[in-house]
């Protein structure tokens, strides 16, 4: 059936292209896809699934090669202070493509048997993008709800769209549920068995093939990769190279999957006018020794093992949890001539600034409902500071945390009633939270108790 919000939604991209056609800068010379020089910049966000602080070679990885993101952090900035707005899948996304902390929308995760998504009112990143000219494409795990069409990404911002609605681990054993696992293009699925073992290099193929077919009219692609989640796999032309076994291959393929893009955005000639970021959506998942599944109920390269997940580097935690661990990721963006290279920092950042930030990039207005405000002044100026000073932690629908400046406050169990003695940790002398300095300082530990709670009430209302 026909969407539309869709069709209406088209009509208004080509009511602005006479406009669009008549700027000065589309009358230069410009590059074999004929995008000006001046034209709004292209946007790709790659986002990997369960990637830990420590996963990358330039996060400090032992084992892992990742020459790639390496490369495209040297020739841009990495980010050591980088949070994402929930330590598990969905709630991640939606928090990145709204600019909105998830207790305002969808705190929790989604299965294949759910029937809500992501609340239709809510805006999504694609759609001021669309709406201004942008072509549109997301590539990957969705994982925003799924059961009717208007959840799905061609209702939400997104031109076309190509990948798996949720977790490739929702099927039999790990989750009981009935509904297959297919991938979708657009809206109508591919009823062909799925193979896990090229699911990267599908999805790099398809995110190239949007990059080399796109016009004169500026892009966002949005590139979610199902994996290190698990189960992992490996495509046989990757198998076995990381030392780290099966996981670091998986990574390693990711990091393969980056230089691609980046190779074809130079083939193509657009490696100047594009703004890349990488980053993940929470950290590694947990590793215990009773997580070795065995099956026959599904082609597995082999079982399950404790492994296969991420590192989450010198942070305490991991994926599920308010730590640190679950909470700051890699976060690497590049963009030739506006992003200076080769720069590390602390600053604090988080997912929620990646909205507004892409709207400044391309010159459009940012909704007056955002948590996050722009950081490009901070990416592209080495001389100015980032514009985020506090972040909220939220495990579901319940507050845990709280970091302003260098201090963290954590305390769990909140607001339903505290469960644990308030830890205060400062996390630029004590990142792996160590050291709880709570008795030391009672005078912040209540005014930063008294914020969450404030923030807390304004943000259910």
């Amino acid at each position: 059936m026909t969407n539309p919000l869709k069709i209406m939604k088209h009509m208004s991209r080509l009511a602005l292209l006479p406009a669009l056609l008549c700027l000065p800068a589309f009358f230069t010379h410009a590059d074999a896809l004929g995008q000006a020089p001046d034209a709004p910049p292209n946007i790709i966000v790659l986002f990997a699934d369960d990637l830990g602080y420590g996963d990358l070679s330039s996060y400090g990885n032992p084992t892992i090669r990742t020459p790639q993101l390496d490369r495209m952090a040297d020739e841009g900035i990495r980010l050591t202070s980088f949070y994402v707005t929930a330590a598990v899948c969905t709630p991640s996304r939606g928090g990145l493509l709204t600019g909105r902390y998830p207790i305002r929308h969808l705190p929790h995760n989604l299965g294949p048997d759910s029937r809500n998504g992501l609340p239709l009112e809510e805006t999504l990143i694609g759609e001021p993008l669309q709406e201004h000219g942008y072509q549109t494409m997301m590539v990957g795990k969705w994982h925003l709800g799924h059961a009717e069409d208007a959840y799905m990404p061609v209702s939400r911002g997104f031109d076309h769209y190509y990948g798996l609605r949720y977790s490739n681990d929702m099927i039999r054993p790990w989750v009981q549920t009935d509904v297959p696992l297919y991938m979708f293009r657009d809206l109508e699925p591919i009823r062909e068995p799925l193979n896990q073992d090229t699911l990267t290099v599908t999805y790099t193929k398809e995110a190239i093939r949007f990059i080399e077919e796109a016009g004169p009219e500026p892009f966002f692609l949005y590139l979610a990769y199902g994996m290190p989640h698990v189960p992992v796999y490996a495509a046989p032309h990757r198998d076995g190279r990381s030392r780290k076994g099966l996981y670091g291959d998986v990574i390693e393929t990711i990091d393969w999957s980056v230089g691609e893009i980046l190779a074809t955005l130079k083939a193509q000639g657009l490696d100047k006018r594009t703004l890349v970021i990488f980053t993940s959506d929470n950290g590694p998942w947990q590793a215990m020794p009773d997580r070795m599944f065995q099956t026959d109920m599904m082609p597995l390269h082999e079982p399950v093992k404790p492994w296969h997940s991420g590192s989450a580097g010198p942070l305490r935690g991991y994926k599920g949890t308010t730590f640190e661990g679950g909470f700051r990721v890699p976060f690497i963006a590049r963009w030739p001539g506006r992003i200076p290279a080769g720069r590390v920092s602390a600053d604090m950042l988080a997912s929620l600034d990646i909205f507004p930030t892409l709207l400044d990039a391309a010159g459009i207005a940012r909704p007056d409902n955002l948590d996050g405000t722009s950081a490009l002044p901070f990416l592209t100026t080495r001389a100015v500071s980032s514009p985020r000073e506090v972040f909220y932690y939220y495990l579901g629908a319940r507050i845990e945390g709280v970091r302003e400046g260098p201090w963290k406050l954590r305390i769990s169990g909140l607001p339903e009633g505290a469960t644990g003695e308030p830890a205060l940790y400062h996390l630029d002398e004590d990142p792996e939270e160590k050291y709880n300095r709570a008795d030391m300082y009672p005078d912040l530990v209540a005014r930063l108790q008294a914020a969450m709670e404030a923030f807390d009430a304004e943000a259910r209302r």
